[in-house]
């Protein structure tokens, strides 16, 4: 993961700086843009692991970047982390539905935007592996093959919508789902369903998960993520 290269596009020059600073540190290759059209240009050419993307930014806007990067086979597997303001929730939804990987709001700390970073890059799709056949954290076991759920061995009933569902939160600890991504990944695409409904099953599945509830996380205005352990 180190030397992995950052494109940062990002208007306000102190947010650049403390960006930078931070990921070279870490020993992360940092390159910034101040420009949607040159952040665009430098993310064609450098082809990063990953971009820091700010929402508002003067030539083109974040989400049109995005937009074209997630649609361009040569970019597509470049990892993106939005980076927004308070007030545009909407805007990361429609980011996270784009395919953005996650985001990050402002005002944010080093310690957090560090963390984003390194938890996109494990698992995005130069990184990743093979499929898990199980997902162990701690005492809770999710079991792929047998379709089964456990805490220190006692066996935990889930309807198959329900394990679909934890599966898919817990395959990618620390991505931000929306509830349509989440949907659409376990109901499929096509089906016509309120995505509220979502929250009725995650309300049942952190029920049953007893303590280990806390591990699904509410994003306020988005959707869901399971906490990285």
């Amino acid at each position: 993961m180190n030397r992995a290269k950052v494109v940062i596009i990002e208007d306000e020059p102190d947010i650049i700086e403390v960006m930078s600073y931070n990921l070279t540190r870490e020993g992360f290759l940092v390159s910034a843009s101040r420009n949607g059209v040159d952040g665009l240009s430098l993310v064609r050419n450098q082809s990063p692991a990953l971009v820091l993307l700010d929402l508002m930014l003067p030539g083109i806007d974040g989400l049109s970047i995005c937009q074209q990067l997630k649609s361009d086979p040569i970019t597509r597997n470049i990892s993106i982390i939005i980076v927004s303001a308070k007030g545009e929730e909407s805007d990361v939804v429609i980011g996270l539905g784009l395919g953005a990987d996650d985001y990050i709001a402002k005002p944010f700390s080093p310690r957090e935007l560090l963390a984003r970073v390194k938890a996109v890059l494990r698992r995005s799709p130069r990184q990743e592996g093979h499929h898990k056949d199980r997902i162990q954290i701690k005492e809770l076991m999710i079991d792929t093959v047998r379709h089964e759920v456990s805490i220190s061995d006692v066996q935990i009933k889930l309807t198959a919508t329900e394990f679909k569902l934890l599966f898919q939160l817990a395959s990618q600890p620390g991505r931000a789902f929306t509830r349509e991504q989440l949907l659409n990944r376990v109901v499929g695409d096509g089906v016509i369903v309120v995505d509220r409904n979502i929250d009725v099953h995650i309300r049942s599945v952190r029920k049953k998960l007893g303590h280990y509830s806390q591990m699904i996380e509410t994003i306020r205005g988005v959707g869901y993520r399971f906490k990285e352990d």
